[in-house]
């Protein structure tokens, strides 16, 4: 992987609407480009003093801007703890092709945002947070990483189910020949998905490597869920021993009516783990 450098704006921290956080828009050197994030700073942090931050990571065709990434960034700036949510590779305002994106390259899209992190004057303990796609790839990141570096993890609604969609042969309803892939399929939207990822998705190490993770780790699924249904949540409560699973009657993937119920939930295991 490329050594992962980091450029910020030169625009000084500014308040958030919110009032309880300032927030920066970076950039950050990726394999793919550069990555669009945001940094959240609890105001009441002190110059020279040190806290928490977490490391949101949103879900395939999502962005840093989702309600579940911007609920949770803003709950924990309240609490005293910093953020940085981004784009992947390939979507919201980051460099990069869609067509071109791969659960590898996301894995060193975070890790790159992990080393920025931890070059940050005021980062403390680090946790990582991923929905869909992004708990994939966050669970593997910290398995990559281990419990030394990632404090603690929370998957929502974990999409290990990637892998068995490219074995199939259909990845949100667009099908295709798995052993013989083609240099893209078409989704809904205009976009593409491109051969790789399917190419790397069919033999993706998921479990194999979230297992080398062995810090405190909180699984939220619900069983309404027809994207990536619970029982790929409850698999990675069983190779965590100790980990937390909260299996949400009836929640579908997005935790449309349960949103606020999940940021709590969230936001409390990361209070009490970090």
């Amino acid at each position: 992987m490329n050594i992962c450098k980091t450029f910020c704006c030169a625009a000084m921290l500014c308040v958030a609407a919110a009032a309880s956080a300032r927030t920066e828009e970076v950039r950050i050197d990726g394999p793919s480009g550069k990555l669009s994030a945001i940094v959240q700073v609890p105001d009441a942090l002190a110059e020279g003093e040190k806290c928490p931050v977490a490391i949101l990571m949103h879900g395939f065709m999502g962005n840093k801007n989702g309600m579940l990434e911007k609920m949770t960034a803003e709950k924990l700036a309240k609490l005293g703890v910093a953020s940085v949510r981004f784009d992947f590779n390939g979507h919201g305002e980051s460099d990069g092709e869609f067509q071109r994106m791969t659960v590898p390259n996301e894995i060193e899209d975070a890790r790159c945002v992990y080393e920025y992190v931890k070059s940050l004057p005021f980062a403390g303990q680090v946790a990582f947070t991923g929905h869909s796609q992004g708990g994939v790839v966050a669970a593997m990141t910290a398995g990559e990483l281990g419990a030394d570096k990632v404090r603690c993890v929370v998957l929502l609604a974990p999409a290990a189910v990637l892998r068995d969609d490219a074995i199939r042969g259909s990845t949100m309803g667009a099908r295709y020949n798995p052993l013989d892939p083609p240099e893209y399929v078409e989704l809904f939207g205009g976009l593409k998905l491109g051969g790789e990822y399917i190419r790397t998705a069919f033999s993706l190490p998921i479990y194999e490597t979230a297992r080398k993770y062995t810090g405190p780790a909180c699984i939220i699924h619900g069983t309404g869920d027809q994207v990536v249904p619970y029982t790929y949540g409850e698999r990675f409560h069983e190779i965590w021993p100790g980990s937390e699973l909260h299996v949400l009657h009836a929640a579908d993937h997005m935790f449309s009516k349960e949103m606020q119920a999940v940021v709590d939930m969230t936001v409390d295991f990361l209070m009490k783990n970090l």
